[in-house]
This record gives structure tokens, C-alpha cells and sequence, in this order.
């Protein structure tokens, strides 16, 4: 899926303010699950499922399934383009992020990560 990633691809698949938030947010935390970014963006959870699924079949993500959580990360085999675009956008704009954030670390009972190898 990555190879089909163009600059029109990536930037429709980006051109909605809850996608861009997901998206930055999984680049600066490296992985959350569904519900750290239901409360991360305050959204409800069909949503931001639903704008995730939309990352995932662009190719911009990667999920994974840990007992009843799934996980999201970038895809692993993104172009470097891709990534020097999320990074500087990030690096740009982190207090847009500020919100979201600190929703994110007031949030109670966060789910515990294993080894995605084990």
C-alpha cells in the first residue's frame, strides 16, 4: 500500500483537522490505542475509528491488536518523504497539539504496552 503513496495521495488522506491530529499525535507518542486518542481529541470512539481507518487504508498507518486494545503507530514502511513532512509539521506546531496533550496525560487507567514482537 505505502508504494502507492504520492503527494496527492498522502495530502487528501490528510486534508481533515482530525486526521492531521491523529496523525501527529501517534508521530509524537510513537503508539496509542483507541482510547488514548478518543480522549486525547475528546471525540467519540466510532470517530476516531472511523478517521483511523481512513489512515490505514491510505497506507499512513499500522495497527495492532493487544488483547482488547488496538494499537496505532506509523506505518512502518513509509516513505522518508512522509515522514520529514509529519516531523516538521510537529516540530512546527506543537503547541497546536497543547490541548490534546494534556487531555492525554490526565487521562486515568491508560492502557499497558507489551513487546509487539513477544
Amino acid at each position: 500500500m505505502t508504494e502507492l503513496l504520492t503527494p496527492t495521495t498522502v495530502f487528501k488522506c490528510l486534508a481533515d483537522e482530525t486526521r492531521v491530529r491523529l496523525m501527529l499525535l501517534i508521530a509524537r507518542e510513537q503508539e496509542l490505542c483507541v482510547c488514548e486518542l478518543t480522549c486525547a481529541l475528546d471525540e467519540s470512539q466510532p470517530k476516531i475509528s472511523r478517521h483511523l481507518a481512513q489512515l490505514r487504508s491510505c497506507g499512513l498507518l499500522a495497527d495492532r491488536r493487544q488483547g482488547q486494545w488496538v494499537y496505532y503507530r506509523l506505518h512502518p514502511q513509509l516513505p522518508d518523504w512522509v515522514v520529514a513532512v509529519l516531523q516538521a509539521t510537529l516540530d512546527a506546531n506543537r503547541h497546536w497539539l497543547d490541548p490534546e496533550g494534556k487531555r492525554l496525560e490526565g487521562m486515568g487507567e491508560r492502557p499497558i504496552r507489551r513487546a509487539a514482537c513477544c
